[in-house]
């Protein structure tokens, strides 16, 4: 058995399943809605916004199929995601920080907000959001200020808060979020195409909903507050703001049925689960019998991989008693980290080596997880390959896979026995992707 052979085929099936959902394509798919819809509304103007990782690749779409009608335009997206070799022609694009927000978006948010605010009703505003818009589209409303809302995004993210709980905070200490930038835009007419990153793809948790009406309170935000016990943590400024909300001296984000929402149009143009249907055809293509059991796998991310890993060694069992010959499981979602330690890794990263020490010393087990959008925390690594071999390897080499994890210090680990997957920034954020092998 080639175990180098399995390891190359996760990649193939992961790179297959980023090419399926590239931005650039699937933002062509809607170019005819985009210029009926100008043409409905007689518009005047066609303005341009974006933020996120994928938001480069979309608004080049945006400038190859909507050239002769855009009027003005402004991107944000992470640092080292633009292309700085193939500028766009009529849309600024700048870069800012992620996850946490940084001056540079505090900026580029303020240049979104003075170009909506000339939009009316002969204005058509396409709006490009894709995952890592809640850190790069960053306005705290008037009482709070950066400093104070990158203390709240900082400790909500090393609690191990899900997305949606996070994003339930922000959005309340947001002048953008749920549903405000939709307000900010009014009465123009909103498309929004939409790359989903986010478990059960809710409109009102991608990038924080800017676009559309927000389901939850500032008693909701409250709530994942004192989960986290960041209650006595958190700025006062924040605690005040939520505070006011709940007590109704300051308004609630807008919510369904606004009549704001009637002249916004959001459209989720890809997903977690597109990705992993073109990662399972390709397996099969491989000669796998596969199987995708979860888009919306959640939880502590070393708990997941021990969870995935004890599925590895069940296949691999029955395999052995006389199933069937290779299989291939994958998986997509979006797993957690609660910081403990101080190391350098993402969820990805961990999750594969609290894998890689559940099925140490087992032949025929390989395994992949990695974000589609080839970066996995503060790292340059999208993730990380693992087999059976993997610990065996490190212990070989002085390397204790016990104190890596618990100091959080995946990266390094990893880095040292040369099994992190480094892809470079993808494009595209469709959450993450696990590819799991198991070969007689």
């Amino acid at each position: 058995m080639n175990i180098d052979y399995h390891k190359k085929m996760t990649s193939d099936i992961f790179f297959t399943a980023i090419k399926e959902i590239d931005p650039y394509s699937l933002v062509l798919l809607f170019k005819d809605k985009v210029r009926a819809g100008y043409q409905h509304v007689y518009a005047k103007k066609l303005l341009i916004i974006g933020f996120g990782k994928a938001a480069v690749a979309m608004g080049h779409a945006a400038e190859d199929s909507l050239y002769d009608l855009i009027t003005d335009g402004l991107l944000i997206t992470k640092h080292g995601h633009s292309n700085q070799n193939l500028p766009l022609k009529k849309i600024k694009v700048l870069e800012a920080g992620h996850p946490i927000p940084d001056e540079y978006g505090y900026a580029g948010t303020a240049e979104v907000v003075r170009l909506l605010q000339k939009a009316d009703e002969s204005t058509l505003v396409l709006c490009l959001i894709s995952g890592g818009g809640s850190a790069l589209l960053v306005s705290p409303c008037s009482e709070i200020t950066l400093q104070e809302k990158q203390t709240v995004s900082e400790l909500l993210l090393i609690s191990g808060a899900e997305i949606s709980e996070l994003n339930t905070v922000r959005k309340h200490i947001s002048a953008v979020k749920g549903g405000r930038l939709a307000e900010i835009g009014f009465p123009a007419r909103i498309i929004s195409l939409i790359l989903s990153d986010v478990i059960g793809d809710r409109l009102d948790v991608i990038a924080s909903g800017p676009t559309a009406p927000d389901k939850t309170t500032f008693n909701d935000a409250h709530k994942v507050l004192k989960k986290y016990e960041l209650l006595d943590r958190i700025p006062e400024s924040v605690l005040r703001v939520i505070d006011d909300g709940i007590k109704g001296r300051i308004p609630d984000t807008p919510k369904e049925g606004n009549p704001l929402f009637s002249a916004v149009e959001n459209i989720i143009i890809g997903s977690n689960r597109i990705a992993l249907n073109a990662a399972k055809q390709k397996a099969e293509d491989f000669g796998f019998e596969t199987e995708i059991i979860s888009s919306e796998l959640q939880g502590e991310s070393r708990e997941v991989g021990e969870w995935l890993a004890e599925k590895a060694k069940d296949i691999k069992e029955s395999i052995k008693q006389g199933g069937k010959a290779s299989r291939c499981i994958i998986s997509g979602g979006e797993t957690t980290v609660t910081v403990k330690g101080k190391g350098l890794g993402g969820r990805n990263m961990e999750l594969a080596l609290a894998f890689a020490k559940e099925i140490e010393g087992i032949d025929g087990i390989t395994f992949l997880s990695a974000g589609t959008d080839g970066t996995d925390g503060p790292t340059d690594a999208a993730g990380a390959i693992v087999d059976g071999k993997t610990v065996e390897t490190a212990r070989a080499a002085g390397l204790n896979p016990e104190v890596y994890l618990n100091n959080n210090d995946s990266y390094n680990f990893f880095k040292k026995i040369d099994g992190l997957l480094i892809t470079g920034p993808t494009g595209t954020n469709v959450m993450d992707i696990q590819i799991i092998i198991v070969a007689g």
